[in-house]
């Protein structure tokens, strides 16, 4: 058996990086994140690219200060599928939770579907307590490249950053 390190960093996602993001998502999904860059430059979201020395995106994911006052709200986050349960999710959420205390706000929420069980036990093991659960609704791109609207019920969390 032998082991891998990667040095990650954190840093903001641009539009380029969105040719190397494929993996996390359909185009119409890509497109969807290219709007959310755009809300960067008005300072209503951060979104974040982890990256190895590469300073190519194996994560990326969005903290957004409009969703609910005196909180940041993590969303769209995603770990290369072939990089998962490598520690590569707990870096990006604790680089988020650095950028919502920069911004002087000591409390982080998201929400995660039911039928990811997976990511509720790494938010609860960061910290995240849920509180509340709410429907919640996308666009999502089918392979056929049709777009329909996906809902779920997602448990909200929330964690005091102190």
């Amino acid at each position: 058996m032998f082991s891998v390190e990667l040095r990650l960093s954190a840093r903001d996602m641009v539009p380029a990086d969105l040719a190397s993001c494929g993996w996390s998502g359909s185009a119409h999904h890509l497109a969807v994140v290219a709007e959310q860059l755009a809300r960067v430059r008005l300072g209503e979201v951060d979104y974040l690219a982890v990256c190895p020395d590469t300073d190519i995106p194996v994560a990326k994911g969005g903290v957004d200060y409009a969703v609910k006052r005196g909180v940041g709200t993590l969303w769209q986050l995603a770990v290369h599928p072939a990089l998962q349960s490598c520690g590569i999710g707990t870096f990006l959420v604790g680089a988020a939770e650095q950028r919502i205390r920069a911004r002087g706000l000591r409390h982080a929420e998201l929400g995660v579907e039911e039928s990811n069980p997976r990511a509720r036990v790494l938010y609860e093991r960061l910290g995240y307590v849920a509180f509340d659960r709410q429907p919640d609704a996308w666009d999502e791109q089918a392979r056929d490249g049709s777009v329909r609207r996906y809902e779920t019920m997602c448990p909200l969390m929330r964690k005091d950053l102190l």
